[in-house]
């Protein structure tokens, strides 16, 4: 593991609709960050209390996203310095590259999405415009940020 310690742009965009449990949100998060080399070997992560003061939201729940996480050799802690990220990348099943990884990543989330949007009844056609709408849509009502330590920013959906 690097011993630079390097400020990371991370953000989180958590809900409590989508039925997923925020811990679980907040582990995905993370590995998405490490797949797309947002976060890399040697980051340090915001530490629990200030994280949680950040998203509101209980310590516990930090606390348990990052403990699975070190159980999976993901993240490491060193007493009395920090919570980094390890030299060790997300399990994707079989071994492959960090890019494929993302890529396949990236192909499920899509194809669920896509699966959904056909489930609803929208054409695929329609897609296209639905999405840009949706991201001028959030850009325009923007994200409440809560700034930590330098130029580390996390994000919360009102």
């Amino acid at each position: 593991m690097n011993s630079t310690i390097v400020e990371t742009e991370l953000s989180f965009s958590l809900g409590a609709a989508n039925g997923v449990p925020i811990y679980r949100q907040i582990i995905q998060q993370i590995e998405y960050a490490i797949l797309s080399g947002r976060m890399c070997p040697g980051d340090k992560l915001p530490t629990i209390r200030s994280l949680a003061v950040a998203l509101k939201i209980n310590p516990n729940t930090i606390a348990r996203a990052y403990g699975e996480l070190e159980i999976r050799g993901i993240l490491v802690t060193q007493v009395g310095s920090g919570t980094y990220v390890s030299d060790k990348a997300p399990s994707l099943g079989e071994a492959v590259s960090a890019e494929e990884g993302l890529n396949r990543k990236i192909r499920e989330v899509l194809s669920r999405f896509v699966q959904e949007m056909k489930d609803l009844g929208v054409e695929e056609g329609e897609l296209p415009d639905i999405v840009k709408d949706y991201i001028r849509k959030d850009q325009v009502n923007g994200k409440r940020r809560a700034k930590l330590s330098g130029s580390q920013n996390f994000d919360k959906e009102n």
